[in-house]
């Protein structure tokens, strides 16, 4: 037996004689005993495959190691399927901040049990004891403004006190269902966003809410992630490439999108795209990380990025499409965009102007929906043609939605569009074209090539989109008239000269840029790409900016193409699996329509910013108006309410669960014809001409899966004092030169809108410490759900790795008791069904698309029209609510999935795949309702997502391959037929990632395992956009985007603003202050506000809010790497240290995207309080464009066209902040 060393001699080896075995290696008496401690800290009993729900894009499948049920460490998963030969491979995915995840599970940020403010508690209870119903005791609550005072001014103050789940249901549930009762289920409101990250959480209160009536906010509008260029030129919401797909490219420009930054899972196939020979352009306004793989950088100011595409579209017309002819582009835009489509001028005193599509109405043609076939002038026929593919042959039977180049209607046939009128023309005239220079309006006047139409025995002149765009654009051909530029140097609207004077980007090189990329799709055939993003998506014009830019990929034929065209990547949007996520999430198997508001025009109005718009409409008008229709934003968005362009929730002054019984009708359509006569008579109003209304005001609000105060309330200091009621510090004063004229407001701004907020959360985020009442969620390691993301073709699932802690629950187990809590209440409230009054807009993607004909504007309110549900005013539905059915619902899944599922104008059934989820999931546990598949827990509501979508289930992607086939007359089942018999079950995506199926519900392909680009399927199989055309968009025909002058892509200036105006109470000067433009890119050590307060993260940068200045901007206001400094403008106020760099130019600031104001923030001189948020500087503008409904592909969709809540416009003052002014405020 080993004698046994005493402890002490043990330790006295380490100074031991070592002897040296090899070059590399010791052999020492040293005890290793220490070791073990180590390797305990990486030991696991088990591993299990998840993924992360944060809005990162990234989607990546990881290892979580766990032992005893505790979680130890993760690492990536490796086992992605191949993309193929001859490409880079998926894995490994993942990003140092992942990797900080576990951290979350055990640290004091966590949210371990149900929580309210001890204030709502005290008024709570007190109210209980008078009345012994707890919803009576909220209507105490409720109409005592004293006691509501006392509970929403402590928001944001602390208080909090731990309560049991039973007594927190309660109390929610009663405050539901007196809103409901006292004013309507339109008063509730939920905010989630990015359903993707996690399909079943979003769904989880997504379904009760929709169960109950209450609308649900969007959030890619909001976020300003959604691109409003796309459903302009495409009637598509975001279609880009995976990441992959990069690699197939042969010239990439980065532009405004940080690549390495905020895509780090999938640089590698940028970096990698280069080793294959890519020439990589950057263009970004700073050194981004993203420049330093760049061949060239084009260092544009910030904002004026449509200027440089406008020259480069100069450059690549000129050079391509007049010098000389380049057939693979002509053919291109010849069947695929509208620039052969003809267009009407206008007389304007002896000059034209561009007006509106012609149409075969315009030509008396006898067709179907002729106001919807827009026309060309066919070369065979020498005559006008309607071509297949426009939204008229849409929504007519006969299988002519396609892009073939025919003419069935006029039965000429095949037909060969011009592109130009020149040479054939009748006459040229001088047309008149809007131009916006950084300053001021201008009119260009330059010749265009006509041809002659007699109309209603009036002589009117035609041209092609494409005739107006080179006029525009300054591209002078043969013996026009006009004042056009002589060449490059010349520097008139749009050359390289001119451009350089506004961005600063070299006129030679931005001509080489654009001359190489189009030379490079000749050379490749289309596989020239951009990649896009939020550097150039946040700013008021975005959609400008992006539409000029775009440009360069649709005139050289690269869209549709693998390896080119647009990537756009702003969030996490694209929910893969969609219509099953649709059916369980909107509630759509037990009826609807749902409710669904669009996030900016909500919060514009409820948080009063509208209140403080400075921004009038006059100097962004064309200036070939006179006078624009309003001169406030928000008058813009009332009429969008009135004529059905945009929801508007809350809808009315008036209870919509009452306005049936009110009515006395006896039918539903009496119902409707009551509605549309007290809203003509001004008996009823919408709720938006009155937003001051208290009957208006939200009443309650759910917020999971977000950190809405936090992170996203742009003008954070506007939520704070008119939404919540708590301390704020806006330094501006209240617009008061130019209200607007379609609302009706009191002269006091309401304070403390909302009755109620909650919170689900696993941290104590932004948002948690200004709501009432804080419910702790499961983390991504604790629950079941799906996720899916644009950048890989993928469907990863989340696995429970441990079980929930503490008093933690999934969203649905959390949402599922709610509701079983809110039906036992209501059974004493509501014990029959309500008839529920439901206005909606007219969607995208329906009949409704085409109610408003020829792009005007019908509004019945004045021009003395009758207003007509469903054609000038929104459409009325009555639904039928049982509220004491709403928890067997909630956990049943109904049987309209049945007979019609579906997504974007196309529906077919399911009978097969709801019998086939009732096997899998067994019977529903409801007693009402027991013959339906079962959705009591979280897998089961994955499963069904599973199950129910063209992408996961093979037999549904043929049922929606055929149901396109019958709409497009197009050969085109055989792109799934290869995986019809599959069904991925969450087994089988767990096991291991599964590549999707094939599906129309997208624009692209992956049969034969291709990488995935969009409208692939439109330039292949001849699909056509879901636009007014049917083609891709370089012209915007509506009475709007004439009035602002947006009819053709063009340059708009960022908006001019100053950090204070006259009227404000600007805080006095202390010393040196600096006036910058401020921006607010994503940051490299959080997504969003996810990580961004995690140990790691703090530790491996500054740990506090921080804004980066310019080295010389800083030195002269006397500021240094890492001092204090103070910014401030008419919106708020931040102390922040200062990060001193060179790679950013003068003139702006960033503060990077999330800097929450919970750790390390000191309080300001200004207010005497802890500085805000990095929204605190920042306030929405709406934009009066995206508005428009009804018309085509601009026709409004849930997160898929309304006003983007841009940021990017302001400007903020900048001072020092001296060591004895920074105050911790610890007493």
């Amino acid at each position: 037996m080993k004698k046994k060393v005493p402890p002490l001699l043990k330790k006295m080896t380490f100074f031991g004689k070592t002897t040296d075995i090899t070059n590399h290696s010791t052999l020492s008496h040293a005890d290793r005993e220490s070791e073990k401690y180590y390797r305990r800290r990486w030991q696991h009993d088990k591993v299990v495959r998840t993924t992360h729900g944060v809005n990162c894009t990234g989607s990546c499948s990881w290892k979580v190691h766990v032992k005893d049920g505790i979680i130890t460490w993760e690492t990536q998963q490796t086992d992605y399927p191949t993309t193929g030969p001859n490409m880079p491979e998926y894995e490994p995915r993942g990003c140092p901040r992942g990797a900080t995840f576990s951290w979350y599970t055990y640290s004091p940020l966590r949210v371990r049990f149900p929580y309210i403010r001890s204030a709502l508690l005290k008024v709570w209870k007190e109210a209980l004891g008078k009345t012994g119903d707890p919803v009576e005791a909220w209507g105490l609550i409720s109409e005592n403004p004293d006691t509501k005072k006392s509970y929403k001014s402590a928001r944001g103050k602390g208080g909090f006190v731990r309560a049991s789940w039973d007594e927190i249901n309660t109390l929610i549930a009663s405050q539901l269902i007196y809103t409901l009762k006292k004013y309507g289920p339109d008063r509730i409101f939920g905010f989630s966003p990015i359903p993707a990250m996690s399909m079943v959480s979003y769904a989880s209160g997504a379904r009760f809410l929709n169960l109950i009536g209450a609308p649900l906010l969007s959030f890619y509008d909001w976020y300003a992630d959604l691109p409003a260029a796309s459903p302009q030129i495409w009637g598509e919401q975001t279609d880009v490439p995976e990441s992959s797909d990069w690699y197939n490219s042969s010239y990439i420009i980065a532009w405004g999108s940080n690549i390495p930054q905020t895509r780090t899972p999938d640089a590698h196939f940028y970096a990698e795209g280069r080793y294959n020979g890519t020439k990589v352009v950057a263009v970004s306004p700073d050194y981004a990380i993203f420049v330093k793989f760049a061949d060239n950088w084009m260092a544009v100011n910030p904002g004026t990025d449509a200027a440089l595409a406008m020259a480069m579209t100069h450059v690549v017309l000129k050079e391509f499409y007049v010098d000389k002819q380049t057939p693979y582009f002509e053919d291109y835009v010849k069947q695929y965009t509208d620039l052969p489509f003809l267009v009407k001028l206008k007389k304007r005193g002896e000059y034209y102007t561009a007006d509106r599509f012609v149409r075969a109405s315009d030509l008396s043609m006898n067709i179907n929906k002729a106001e919807w076939k827009t026309i060309v002038f066919d070369k065979k026929s020498n005559n006008y043609a309607a071509p297949h593919g426009s939204i008229g042959h849409r929504w007519s039977e006969g299988g002519n939605w396609n892009l073939h180049l025919k003419d069935t209607d006029n039965q000429l046939g095949d037909i060969d569009p011009v592109l130009t009128m020149l040479g054939i023309e009748d006459k040229q005239v001088i047309c008149q074209f809007p131009y916006f220079s950084q300053d001021e309006r201008y009119i260009i006047e330059r010749g265009v090539p006509v041809k002659e139409i007699e109309q209603n025995g009036e002589t009117i002149y035609v041209t092609t989109v494409l005739d107006l765009m080179l006029a525009q654009s300054g591209v002078h051909r043969g013996d026009l008239p006009g004042d056009f530029p002589k060449d490059y140097d010349d520097p008139k609207p749009f050359t390289p000269a001119w451009q350089e004077g506004i961005t600063s980007v070299d006129r030679k090189l931005a001509a080489q840029i654009a001359r190489e990329f189009a030379q490079n799709a000749i050379d490749s055939k289309g596989r020239s790409m951009i990649i896009m993003g939020s550097g150039i998506n946040h700013w008021f014009h975005s959609d400008v900016i992006y539409r000029a830019i775009i440009n360069l990929v649709l005139l050289t034929g690269c869209e549709g193409v693998n390896g080119g065209g647009w990537a756009h990547y702003v969030g996490q949007e694209k929910v893969r699996p969609l219509e099953g996520w649709q059916t369980l999430a909107m509630a759509r198997d037990w009826g609807g329509p749902p409710r669904l508001q669009n996030g900016t025009s909500f919060f514009y109005f409820i948080t009063e910013q509208w209140r403080y718009d400075e921004q009038k409409t006059d100097n962004l008008i064309s200036p070939l108006v006179d006078k624009p229709r309003y001169s406030h934003m928000g008058d813009y968005n009332v009429m969008a309410a009135r004529l059905g362009w945009l929801p508007s929730y809350p809808q009315f002054n008036k209870n919509s669960i009452n306005i049936y019984e009110e009515s006395k009708a006896t039918s539903n359509e009496e119902a409707v014809k009551y509605v549309v006569d007290q809203v003509k008579n001004g008996k009823m109003k919408f709720a938006i001409e009155e937003p001051g209304n208290p009957v208006n005001f939200p009443k309650s609000m759910f917020v999971w899966r977000a950190n809405l105060i936090g992170s996203s309330a742009k003008g954070h200091e506007y939520f704070l004092r008119h939404l919540l009621g708590t301390h704020s510090y806006i330094l501006g004063s209240q617009e008061e030169t130019q209200m607007p004229v379609e609302i009706e407001a009191p002269a006091e701004a309401a304070e403390g809108k909302l009755d109620l907020l909650v919170t689900l959360d696993f941290r104590m985020s932004g948002s948690a410490l200004y709501s009432d009442v804080v419910l702790p969620a499961a983390t991504w390691y604790e629950k079941y759900d799906v996720s899916s993301t644009d950048m890989h073709p993928f469907i990863h699932p989340f696995n429970p790795a441990i079980t929930s802690p503490w008093e933690s629950r999934s969203d649905w187990d959390i949402f599922k008791k709610l509701a079983q809590t809110f039906q036992e209440l209501a059974k004493n409230h509501f014990p029959n069904p309500v008839k529920d009054i439901v206005a909606t807009a007219l969607l995208h993607d329906t009949p409704d698309e085409t109610s408003q004909a020829l792009g005007l504007i019908p509004d019945w309110k004045k021009d003395g029209a009758e207003p007509v549900p469903g054609e000038n005013f929104p459409r009325i539905h009555v639904v039928e609510r049982d509220l004491t059915k709403v928890y067997e619902k909630f956990i049943s899944l109904g049987t309209n999935v049945r007979e019609s599922i579906g997504a974007k104008g196309l529906s077919w059934d399911a009978k097969e795949e709801y019998d086939e989820l009732k096997d899998i999931l067994g019977a529903s546990k409801s007693k009402e309702y027991h013959d339906c598949p079962d959705l009591s827990f979280d897998r089961h509501a994955a499963e069904t997502i599973l199950t129910l979508s063209s992408t996961t289930n093979g037999s549904l992607a043929i049922k929606a391959w055929d149901a396109m086939e019958k709409k497009t007359g197009q050969k085109l089942k055989d792109l799934a037929e290869e995986r019809a018999e599959e069904h991925m079950s969450f087994d089988e995506i767990t096991a291991q990632p599964k590549k999707v199926i094939s599906s129309p519900v997208f624009s692209g392909t992956e049969t034969g395992n291709r990488r995935y680009s969009p409208f692939t399927t439109n330039v292949e199989r001849l699909i056509p956009f879901r636009t007014l055309t049917g083609r891709q968009h370089f012209y915007l025909d509506h009475e709007m985007m004439l009035e602002f002058g947006e009819e053709l892509p063009t340059f708009k200036a960022p908006l001019r603003k100053a950090a204070f105006y006259d009227k404000d109470g600007r805080p006095a000067s202390k010393g040196k202050e600096i006036e910058l433009r401020y921006l607010t890119p994503h940051f490299k050590w959080s997504f969003h506000s996810t990580y961004q307060d995690t140990l790691h993260m703090l530790t491996l940068f500054r740990g506090g809010p921080c804004v980066w200045m310019n080295i010389e901007d800083a030195e002269s206001v006397g500021i240094s790497d890492n001092d204090w400094l103070e910014m401030f403008n008419r919106n708020g106020v931040v102390a922040a240290r200062a990060i001193v760099t060179h790679r950013l130019p003068k003139g702006m600031a960033i503060m990077y995207h999330v800097q929450d104001r919970l750790i390390n923030v000191p309080g300001t001189t200004i207010t005497n309080d802890r500085g805000g948020t990095f929204n605190s500087p920042t306030r929405i503008y709406v934009k009066p464009t995206q508005m428009i409904g009804g018309y085509a592909q601009l026709s409004y969709g849930f997160n898929y066209y309304g006003p983007t809540g841009t940021q990017r416009d302001e400007k903020v003052i900048i001072r020092k902040l001296e060591r004895d002014e920074v105050d911790w405020l610890e007493d």
